[in-house]
C-alpha cells in the first residue's frame, strides 16, 4: 500500500508508481502485478470490491491508471491487474440490490441464497479462525448467502446466466 506515495497521505498511489518505473525496469523486472485497486471498504486489502468501474481514490483515478499502463509499456514492462470475480463486497450495489430483491428474481440471483445453512455442508471453511460457516444470515434478505472467504465477501452466482 505504500511503495511510493506521491501526495504524502501515507498510501502509495499510481502517480508514485509512475515516478518509480525507471527504477523498477532497471531492476530487470518485466512484469508488474497490481493487487486490487478498486473502491473497497478495505476489510481484506481491497479484495472486497465495492465498485469494479472506478479506482480507489487513495490510489488515484482512472487517468492515473491509464497513464501508468502506458508508461509501463513504454519501458517494456507488462502490467497484470488482479480482477476479483468470485465475490464482491457486501457494500457493492449488486449485493445491496440483491438482498432487497424478490427471491428468485434476476437481481436476487446475482448471489447464492438459501433458506438454511445446510447446503454444501462438506465444503471446507477457508478462514476457520474467523468464519464459523460458509453461509451468513442476512436479515434484510431474510435468507443465508454463500461466501467462500469472509462473510463480508458474498460469492457471485456463476450459475446465473446474466
Amino acid at each position: 500500500k505504500s511503495f511510493c506515495d506521491s501526495d504524502n497521505d501515507g498510501v502509495g498511489d499510481f502517480p508514485g508508481l509512475i515516478s518509480k518505473l525507471d527504477y523498477i525496469a532497471e531492476l530487470g523486472v518485466d512484469v508488474i502485478w497490481l493487487l486490487p485497486f478498486y473502491p473497497s471498504p478495505r476489510r481484506d486489502d481491497c479484495y472486497d470490491i465495492a465498485e469494479y468501474r472506478c479506482v480507489h481514490p487513495d490510489y488515484g483515478n482512472m487517468s492515473d491508471v491509464r497513464r501508468f499502463i502506458a508508461e509501463a509499456h513504454a519501458r517494456g514492462l507488462r502490467v497484470i491487474t488482479e480482477l476479483v470475480i468470485n465475490h464482491t463486497s457486501d457494500q457493492h450495489p449488486w449485493f445491496q440490490r440483491a438482498r432487497r430483491a424478490k427471491p428468485g428474481s434476476a437481481l436476487r440471483d446475482f448471489y447464492v441464497w438459501s433458506d438454511n445453512d445446510k447446503k454444501y455442508a462438506g465444503t471446507r471453511i477457508i478462514f476457520i479462525d474467523t468464519e464459523p460457516s460458509n453461509w451468513t444470515w442476512d436479515p434484510v434478505a431474510n435468507a443465508y448467502y454463500w461466501h467462500r472467504f469472509y462473510s463480508h465477501q458474498p460469492d457471485l452466482n456463476f450459475d446465473n446466466p446474466r
